[in-house]
């Protein structure tokens, strides 16, 4: 029993478990089933929780959320396909973090050395709700890869859901419009949608990079080291003799 509660060996588990979801992804595509519409008698709530619910599942399945928030547009409108999105979002969200944090923080917290990962960590830890929706608000690092950052540091719970929440928003619903505008692609809420999409992606590019140059490590290859300043000899007035 104490080799199954291992940390290595929950690693180990996790690992799989994401390889699996990878490769399921893969061969079957489980994004198109969400785009292929739902029953006709089926009440909107319903079909709006039973996305959101297929949506946190493939999103905790590695699939990419762009194209589950434009599947929701396409399937619901904007407004539910956005109630959709936010919430299998949220639930994906729950999800990566509690496999991180069950699964991988205890055997991945002694290799926090690096400066970076330190500094990441420490922010997380520190900062969790403003850290997380940062991220969230301007995405320049890939959701899964967030949730499992925050797993292994010592981010809580409840930010990292509440952060999650409102920071998803805005791109979330970029996305969803686009895809119930994208019938009809030279309408102005596609247009205003893709041109924010655009921009939101330069941002978080653009932050990750200050973000990562911020945090660099002093470069010292190269460097000359300054000489050491020779005095002259001091010469002595004391007579040597006849």
């Amino acid at each position: 029993m104490s080799l199954l509660l291992a940390p290595w060996t929950r690693l180990s588990v996790l690992v799989v478990l994401l390889v699996a979801a990878g490769v399921c992804v893969l061969l079957y595509e489980p994004q198109r089933i969400l785009s292929e519409g739902w029953p006709p008698g089926l009440p909107v709530g319903t079909a709006v929780l039973l996305f959101a619910a297929a949506y946190g599942v493939c999103t905790a399945a590695l699939v990419p959320r762009p194209l589950l928030n434009l599947a929701a547009g396409a399937v619901f409108g904007s407004q539910f396909g956005l109630v959709a999105a936010v919430g299998g979002t949220v639930l994906g969200g729950a999800i990566s973090f509690g496999l991180g944090r069950l699964l991988g923080q205890e055997a991945l917290r002694p290799f926090l050395r690096g400066r970076w990962l330190q500094a990441a960590d420490g922010q997380l830890s520190r900062h969790g709700f403003r850290s997380i929706l940062a991220v969230r608000i301007f995405p320049g690092m890939p959701f899964v890869v967030a949730n499992y950052c925050a797993a292994v540091s010592r981010c809580g719970w409840v930010p990292f859901l509440l952060a999650t929440a409102i920071g998803v928003v805005p791109n979330t619903a970029a996305y969803v419009i686009a895809g119930a505008s994208a019938s009809s692609p030279g309408s102005p809420a596609f247009l205003v949608s893709f041109g924010f999409i655009v921009v939101s992606l330069v941002g978080g590019g653009v932050l990750a990079w200050r973000e990562r140059h911020r945090l660099a490590p002093p470069r010292t290859e190269g460097r000359v080291p300054e000489p050491v300043p020779q005095h002259p000899p001091v010469v002595s007035a004391a007579s040597h003799g006849p």
